[in-house]
């Protein structure tokens, strides 16, 4: 068995009888959906057209949700049927980003995730889908992929179907009989604030708290002028059309008329905070040990312990933040308990407590002065550190929804800010408790390259020739849509600029106030990376 769905669009008129069959089996709360239908009108008057399509979750055969959820909340069955169980969830929010589909939302009666399950309890007794039962057209047909002989296999094998984002490698099995492109691709139209009958904008649940961070209708109408100009383009040989088809749907004056409402950050503040708590956490070891291996000055024991120190505190304040972010806090521990191996979630909660546990032990070996282990300790600490740096690329490359957070730079940008933010943490606490000449003198180098480094991972960045219309678009915001000044003045003056010209003053005044700035930047920075792809609608 292997279920999907085929949603006709040639019969489907728009009645959301089936987002309230869905509502009712599954006693889904008002403001949040598991199905639901979009709405988009085409052409100007009188030449118009309006065109429905239904949007739900894909039951993929790759789901990354599956893939990212770090406590099995989500799981494929054995008849292709992506189930959930929210006994488990954390509401940690990592599925929703990669879903590319935006098929996931926090339900604000049980604070987990929740999402079409295929209706599995009626599948297990030999019913079909709710939703499959109440369309008056028969639009919505289910079935057995693997049955040739049943209804679905029969109108794939008919009919000419399109899928979305099939790019992303998700294999969906949800296949539209005249998808419309500028129904499938939220690119294409416009999210405006409130449509001709979705006016909600106050957000539900976990989404009331993040409502203003919604795209605004100012943001949108630029990047449909920005798309309706050709100034987004892709790469001259590594194009996919996806925006030279938006352009052209521009051109057919596609509009959205109705959709769900958009459900803001998923990953807020505490998330900004977590990455860059972590970074100094890091760094506070990675500088410190990298003086000792290379010779190039001696390390005191106050900076030593002053290194163990930072660690143990801004590891402790990632654990905080990421706790703080959660929808079910108090499920925490399910990430260390209930692990699911391939979520870089998990194995991040490992390397992050294999770390404290490691600094702890060092700490122990140094205050008892067994210099044997103690020098081992360090390369194994190094390693974690460098990890626990690191590791964060690879869990927002899970999240496929983001194609932004799918950058091979991504790696290197967090370890060159985890340099950046140990260097600068000393410098601020050399201004402070007061430290030898050859000691600023290396912490005064390791920033001039660590800024120089950042300088250049930034216009990589910024410039990389970014394979999805998506992630160029995100580029767009960041450099001169809703962050253009937290870029250009926070990122690039204050985080990278000031610095290097303070530095060049040679003094431990303005050491100490390099290093506050280099701070103040990477927090900005992280804050960016973290938010602006999470402005962009994904259905």
């Amino acid at each position: 068995m292997n279920f999907g769905f085929v949603i006709d669009n040639r019969k489907c008129i728009g009645c959301h009888a089936c987002t309230v069959a869905c509502k009712s089996e599954h006693n889904v709360p008002i403001g949040v959906n598991r199905t639901w239908v979009k709405y988009i009108e085409k052409g100007e008057f009188p030449n118009t057209r309006r065109l429905f399509s239904v949007m739900r979750c894909n039951h993929c055969e790759n789901a990354p949700c599956v893939s990212i959820c770090p406590v099995t909340a989500l799981y494929s069955r054995a008849d292709g049927i992506v189930d959930f169980d929210n006994r488990r969830c954390i509401g940690c929010k990592s599925c929703m980003q990669a879903c590319p589909y935006d098929a996931l939302f926090i339900d604000p009666d049980t604070n987990t995730a929740a999402k079409c399950n295929y209706c599995a309890h009626r599948i297990d007794i030999g019913l079909e889908p709710a939703c499959v039962i109440i369309c008056p057209e028969e639009a919505i047909v289910s079935g057995d992929l693997d049955d040739p002989a049943s209804r679905l296999s029969l109108l794939l094998a008919q009919e000419q179907v399109t899928a979305r984002k099939v790019e992303k490698g998700t294999q969906p099995k949800l296949f539209y009989i005249e998808g419309d492109e500028a129904l499938l691709k939220p690119i294409v139209t416009a999210a405006p604030d409130s449509t001709l009958w979705s006016a909600q904008t106050s957000g539900v649940g976990h989404f009331a708290k993040y409502a203003a961070e919604r795209i605004s209708q100012a943001d949108a109408q630029e990047m449909a002028k920005m798309l309706a100009a050709g100034k987004l383009h892709m790469a001259a040989n590594g194009s996919n059309g996806s925006v030279d088809e938006a352009t052209q749907a521009l051109a057919e004056k596609a509009r959205l008329v109705y959709d769900a409402p958009g459900k803001g950050r998923l990953w807020g503040n505490e998330v900004s905070a977590y990455v860059w708590a972590k970074a100094i956490s890091a760094g506070a070891f990675l500088v410190p040990f990298i003086a000792v291996v290379s010779g190039l000055t001696p390390v005191s024991e106050l900076v030593q312990w002053a290194g163990l120190g930072l660690s143990l505190v801004f590891l402790a304040l990632t654990n905080i933040f990421l706790v703080m972010d959660l929808d079910q806090p108090g499920r925490f521990a399910y990430v260390l308990l209930r692990p699911q191996w391939g979520s870089w979630l998990t194995r991040g909660g490992y390397i992050i407590t294999l770390f404290a546990a490691l600094l702890v032990l060092l700490a122990v070996t140094k205050f008892f002065g067994w210099n044997e282990v103690e020098s081992k300790l360090l390369w194994l600490n190094a390693s974690m550190a460098i990890l626990t740096a690191v590791y964060t690329a690879f869990l927002f490359a899970q999240a496929k929804g983001r194609d932004f957070w799918q950058s091979p730079m991504l790696a290197i940008h967090m370890l060159v800010h985890a340099l950046l933010a140990g260097a600068a943490a000393f410098s601020v606490f050399s201004f402070i408790a007061g430290s030898d000449a050859m000691w600023d003198w290396f912490l005064q180098n390791v920033l001039y390259f660590g800024l120089a480094a950042n300088l250049v991972v930034l216009f990589l960045e910024m410039t990389i020739t970014h394979p999805t219309a998506d992630a160029q678009k995100t580029v767009q915001i960041i450099l001169s849509g809703h962050f253009k000044i937290a870029f250009w003045v926070g990122t690039l003056l204050v985080g990278n600029v000031l610095p290097l010209l303070l530095l060049w003053q040679g003094s431990v005044a303005m050491l100490g106030l390099a290093g506050a700035l280099v701070l103040a930047g990477i927090f900005i920075t992280e804050h960016i990376w973290v938010q602006a792809p999470q402005r962009l609608q994904l259905s």
